[in-house]
């Protein structure tokens, strides 16, 4: 497979990933929205899962914009 076949499928692994993790984010973003609008707190599993997922997704956005970017360069040639 060519280095932009490999890049395009790594793009595409990478982007679907970011749609499962956001997924997996929102029940733990709606549980601790519901805990805020009811005046609660929020339970620390939810907080913990919310984080790590937010950090996931940051990281596999920035793979994704470097992968975009190694693309773009390789286009350029």
């Amino acid at each position: 497979m060519s280095k932009k076949g490999q890049l395009k499928k790594a793009i595409d692994d990478c982007e679907r990933e970011i749609e499962a993790y956001e997924h997996k984010r929102e029940r733990s973003q709606t549980a601790i929205m519901r805990a805020m609008l009811a005046g609660k707190k929020a339970s620390a599993d939810d907080e913990r899962y919310f984080t790590m997922f937010s950090n996931l997704i940051d990281q596999k956005r920035e793979e994704l914009r470097q992968l975009r970017a190694e693309l773009a360069e390789l286009n350029k040639k």
